[in-house]
């Protein structure tokens, strides 16, 4: 048995969307992007709005590519299609080997710190406590995966309903009073009277909030396990994006309701606390940061669920390390047992390379998260272009207007890559991840 059922619904498949972009940034975004606009109200709001290009966009073409191709794993299918067979097992490669398993990485770290910071523990982003909950955690994000892909389905549902609910709640009840005390109001009023000296902060800000949107494209990575999925797999992409994108926008607006802008500023990360405290009372706080472990272990969860996929569809078709052994499929778990434990190997180097880049290992700080961005957005504007050539039979709007609108949300994020002080090192990382898969590539 060589082949992956069957087993995921809809509702899985969209909480792959939602659950892997919404993490813990969301929740101390709100700060950053109006720090970005000098406090201005409708320059941030117009940053959330601009940055979600990439994500929106970009998921309607993937729908696209989804309706019309369906094979082992969706991107590198996709690629395939489009550029060939090497090109195809370059991406997954590159992502399976430089962008799912760093991430995994580090957000088995993040949901580790903030245990530590809910169990009241001091020092906690490099405590001995937080790297052993980070191994641990990630070992079980393995286990449950492997040994019970259902309810691992079910896990990245039930996470992604639970961190949906506070975000919900900040975002009614803040704008509700926002409306009613007047902050909102004030808020837009100040705004608009300093809009036009505050422009040049904008596209910072929209770099910014494009970074908050990423990871929409790891649903695609369960695309032959989805049931009917060259009609479910679209949905959830278009449904998820759309669904991350006013979950941001009207949470941003619910803080807004409830801080003014100045202060928020001023507070930093502190004001999604005051914005809890203010709301709900004294013990938010807390019950807030229960939230952000769920939500980070829920987007832990969807990033292993594409990790396994990733190598196991290079397998599949005789390519990458080892094909022969991690192609099989167990009967009783249905998955593959080779490529979980190969998928979880890589997963832990990552995470011993994230602990020195934070110990100063390496002479300064490497981004896990930042390296592969440039080269992963620029495959996907090839892969727009590929699609306005080829897919001749959609009309004016789906042909061309939303590709070229993807290619600019992705251009954002580009822009954002580039001007990073480290983009050469990055860029040379990146390279050599590539020289290194032909070494596992064959005709």
């Amino acid at each position: 048995m060589d082949t992956l059922e069957k087993k995921y619904g809809i509702f899985t498949a969209i909480a792959m969307v939602v659950g892997v972009v919404i993490g813990s940034g969301v929740f101390f975004k709100a700060d950053d992007v109006l720090t970005l606009t000098n406090g201005n109200l409708i320059l941030a709001l117009l940053a959330w709005i601009i940055g979600a290009f990439a994500m929106i966009f970009g998921s309607l073409v993937f729908a696209e590519y989804a309706q019309r191709i369906e094979k082992s794993n969706g991107i590198v299918d996709y690629s395939e299609e489009a550029y060939g067979e090497r090109f195809g097992y370059l991406v997954g490669w590159f992502k399976g080997t430089l962008y799912y398993s760093p991430l995994s990485a580090i957000l088995a770290w993040v949901s580790a710190l903030y245990t530590v910071v809910l169990l009241g523990g001091e020092t906690p982003d490099n405590s001995v406590m937080t790297w052993t909950l980070a191994v641990v955690y990630m070992g079980l994000g393995y286990l449950l995966n492997y040994y019970a892909p259902i309810l691992s389905g079910r896990f990245q549902v039930a996470t992604t309903v639970i961190k949906l609910i506070p975000l919900i709640l900040i975002a009614v009840v803040g704008a509700a009073t926002g409306l009613s005390n007047g902050v909102l109001v004030e808020n837009f009023t100040a705004a608009a009277a300093s809009v036009g000296g505050n422009g040049g902060t904008l596209a910072s800000a929209v770099v910014a909030t494009a970074f908050a949107y990423e990871g929409w494209i790891v649903a695609t990575t369960i695309n032959s396990e989805i049931k009917d999925s060259k009609k479910n797999l679209p949905r959830a992409l278009t449904a998820g994006a759309f669904i991350v994108f006013v979950v941001y926008v009207i949470y941003f607006l619910g803080i807004a309701g409830v801080i003014p802008t100045a202060e928020i500023v001023s507070l930093g990360n502190g004001a999604v606390d005051k914005a809890s405290n203010s709301l709900f009372g004294s013990s938010a706080a807390v019950i807030l940061i229960a939230f952000v472990v769920v939500s980070c272990l829920g987007t832990l969860n969807g990033l292993v669920v594409s990790n396994i996929r990733m190598p196991y569809s290079l397998a599949v078709r005789n390519q990458g390390p080892f094909p022969k052994l991690l192609s099989k499929v167990n009967e009783k778990t249905t998955m593959p047992p080779g490529a979980s434990i190969y998928a979880a190997i890589i997963s832990y180097i990552y995470l011993l390379i994230w602990y020195g880049s934070l110990n100063n290992w390496f002479g300064q700080y490497i981004g896990l998260d930042e390296i592969p961005i440039v080269l992963i957005y620029g495959l996907y504007i090839f892969l727009y272009i590929w699609y306005m050539k080829n897919f001749d039979d959609l009309n004016f709007w789906k042909r061309y207007c939303i590709p070229v609108f993807a290619i600019l949300g992705s251009a954002i994020i580009l822009y954002g890559g580039i001007t990073n002080p480290s983009i050469g090192i990055y860029l040379g990382i990146s390279l050599l991840v590539l020289l290194v898969g032909l070494v596992f590539y064959r005709k």
